[in-house]
């Protein structure tokens, strides 16, 4: 199971932003994170739109974090970009279930208690703290 490369780059520029703690230009935020400037504009137009990044145009324009690096988890960047993260349909939507078990389901329970584990854990894990880290 992976994230998706879009998100692993989301995570890359709010990680740059938080690192940087100033407002910077799209060009110099994809050159510093390998992501072409087209995909790294996709990118921060979701990340405004979801509220973790603000975008400012003119001379002095850019993009910086909307709020505070220890705001910001890696959940929250995966929720903008991905949605919810869940291990399967089932464990977000009890519609999902074909099978119509959903409130007797033990696969279910399982794979809403890890869903909701690996969720906390994302949740654990600030920008703040990954900007200090070496």
């Amino acid at each position: 199971m992976y994230i998706t490369q879009e998100t692993d780059y989301a995570i890359r520029i709010v990680y740059c932003l938080a690192k940087s703690g100033a407002r910077r230009d799209a060009r110099s935020i994809s050159e510093e994170m390998c992501v072409s400037l087209r995909f790294a504009l996709k990118i921060l137009g979701k990340l405004a739109q979801g509220g973790l990044v603000s975008s400012f145009k003119g001379n002095r324009g850019g993009y910086e974090l909307a709020r505070s690096a220890k705001d910001i988890s890696l959940k929250d960047v995966i929720d903008v970009v991905e949605g919810p993260w869940r291990l399967t349909r089932c464990a977000d939507d009890s519609a999902a279930c074909n099978r119509g078990a959903q409130a007797t389901c033990a696969f279910r329970r399982e794979m809403c208690r890890i869903s909701q584990r690996i969720n906390e854990e994302l949740a654990a894990v600030d920008f703040e703290a990954l900007a200090a880290k070496k």
